[in-house]
């Protein structure tokens, strides 16, 4: 589930309350697909619509059989390529999409299961929906947060459930973490900066893309105040030990799956022994720390640190030991 997709949900309750919405969410690819499982996007019948499922393949002809109300049921299973209907031009690489696709009136019972959606994916849960083809969702489940998206279908029957968007914390603004911020916005991230240094701002932020958040509060005392869920990874890629021991001194108790801290391994030695010394962290503590961060990949320009720390970030997300 990515970042996009959260907004394609508010995007979708404003538009019910005047009008039917289509929500459409990618259940399965095969070959080549620039959107994952789990991406949604919405339709009105007038052609307004929100997010993407192909990258640009299956969107205007979408629009089309929207209009030609070709979707009329409360749900319907539909696939492109592979013998199923055929978009507007040919998928990437003969890729094929299964696409579910729910026909919301506009009102209230629309808006309150959208906002459902909406909301258990922004405090990082899981959802789960069933679906008996064609009428509309029975319910909503909530889980814990995991990091799959998975459907089955079977029969009529269809089970989705879509994992919210991975969060990353950087810590104060750098040539790296500007790095970081913009490839993590790529990644799906949704990507959060807290610099309280307003001459750092001045000269870094316009270099940040349109979606990453800027909150301007010290670190540490943002995490303090705020917390994170456990879908978040925590970077301070400063050098300043006023900032980034503070901002691991913090961390250590959140449930992140990803701490980093950036410096040689003269530098990462001396943070952990000040932590240990001067916070009293644990070792067991100190071991959720990465430093010096990210993957050993010769790196030697910010670009390519950037890309080893969120490479291993990536790693940790999708659960892969380190390779030998």
């Amino acid at each position: 589930m990515y970042h996009l997709d959260v907004q394609v949900l508010e995007t979708a309750q404003h538009w019910a309350e005047a009008h039917p919405v289509w929500l459409c969410t990618v259940l399965s690819t095969f070959g080549s697909s620039p959107r994952p499982p789990g991406a949604m996007m919405a339709i009105r019948a007038d052609g307004h619509f929100c997010g993407s499922l192909s990258g640009g393949c299956v969107e205007e002809d979408f629009r089309q059989r929207i209009a030609a109300d070709a979707f009329s049921e409360a749900s319907a299973v539909v696939r492109y390529g592979d013998g199923g209907l055929t978009p507007d031009r040919a998928l990437p690489c003969g890729g094929v999409l299964d696409i579910l696709v729910e026909k919301l009136p506009q009102g209230a019972a629309s808006i309150h299961y959208l906002r459902q959606m909406h909301d258990a994916l922004v405090r990082a849960e899981a959802i789960s929906k069933t679906l008996l083809l064609p009428h509309p969702c029975a319910g909503i489940e909530t889980h814990p947060y995991t990091q799959q998206t998975a459907a089955h279908i079977t029969g009529n029957q269809v089970t989705l459930t879509l994992s919210a968007p991975p969060r990353l914390i950087i810590a104060g603004l750098s040539s790296v973490g500007i790095y970081c911020a913009n490839f993590a916005q790529a990644l799906g991230f949704e990507t959060l900066v807290c610099e309280h240094r307003d001459e750092v701002l001045e000269n870094m932020g316009a270099e940040l893309q349109a979606g990453v958040r800027i909150i301007r509060c010290f670190p540490a005392r943002y995490l303090e105040r705020e917390g994170c869920h456990s879908a978040t990874a925590i970077l301070s890629l400063t050098h300043d030990p006023r900032i980034d021991d503070l901002t691991m001194m913090e961390a250590v108790m959140l449930p992140a799956f990803y701490l980093g801290a950036m410096g040689s391994k003269r530098n990462s030695s001396r943070r952990l022994s000040r932590l240990a010394e001067i916070a009293g962290l644990t070792p067991e503590q100190l071991t959720r720390i990465h430093a010096p961060v990210g993957l050993d990949i010769g790196s030697k320009t910010p670009a390519e640190i950037a890309l080893s720390i969120m490479a291993d970030i990536v790693r940790h997300k999708n659960g892969l030991a380190a390779r030998q």
